[in-house]
C-alpha cells in the first residue's frame, strides 16, 4: 500500500503532466489542430486525477491489524449501528476476541449514522449443521464500540462461551 509521501510524489508528477497536456491543448487551439478538443478532455481528466491523488496524500490510509484475528465476512451491515460478521466454525474464544476487535476497527467509519444510538454493535456468527440438510446460525459473540471516537478505549466485547459447546469438534 502506498504511503502519503508516495501519493504526494505521484501528485507532483500528475500535476506536471496536467500542465504539459494543458499547454498542448492551448497550442492545439492556436494552431487549430484536429485533436484540440480531445486535449481539453485529457486536461480535465488529468486535473481530476491530480486532485484525487492530492487528497490521498493528505489523508493517511491506515489499517490496523489485530494479531490472532481470523478472516471474516460481513454478511449484514445497515450502514448505521448494526453489523453481522460470519466466522468459521473452527474458531476459538481467543481468536473470536481478536476477530471482534479487528471487525470493530475495520467497520468503524465517520459516515455511519447513529441517530438514536451512539454505538456500533457487531455480532459474530457461524453456521452449524445439526442434521443433514439443516443449517442453523449460531451467534458466538458481539462487540460494541463508539460511533464518534476512532480511538475508542471503551470497546465492550462479549463472548458467549456456552455457545462454543454447540460447535462441531475438529478432527485435527
Amino acid at each position: 500500500m502506498l504511503t502519503t509521501a508516495e501519493f504526494f510524489q505521484l501528485t507532483q508528477w500528475a500535476g506536471i503532466t496536467t500542465l504539459v497536456v494543458a499547454i498542448l491543448a492551448i497550442a492545439g487551439f492556436i494552431f487549430k489542430w484536429g485533436v484540440r478538443f480531445q486535449l481539453v478532455g485529457v486536461t480535465g481528466f488529468m486535473a481530476v486525477l491530480t486532485g484525487g491523488l492530492f487528497a490521498l496524500s493528505l489523508v493517511p490510509i491506515v489499517r490496523t491489524v489485530v494479531p490472532g484475528a481470523v478472516r471474516y465476512s460481513v454478511v449484514y451491515d445497515n450502514g448505521a449501528t448494526q453489523a453481522v460478521i460470519s466466522i468459521p466454525p473452527t474458531i476459538t474464544e481467543t481468536e473470536l476476541e481478536a476477530t471482534l476487535r479487528q471487525a470493530a476497527n475495520d467497520l468503524y467509519s465517520y459516515g455511519r449514522l447513529g441517530r438514536e444510538q451512539d454505538q456500533l454493535n457487531i455480532r459474530a456468527r457461524t453456521v452449524i449443521h445439526p442434521k443433514l440438510g439443516v443449517s442453523q446460525p449460531l451467534y458466538l459473540g458481539d462487540v460494541r464500540r463508539s460511533l464518534r471516537n476512532r480511538e475508542d478505549e471503551q470497546i465492550q466485547i462479549e463472548i458467549f462461551s456456552d455457545k462454543f459447546a454447540k460447535l462441531p469438534k475438529s478432527s485435527a
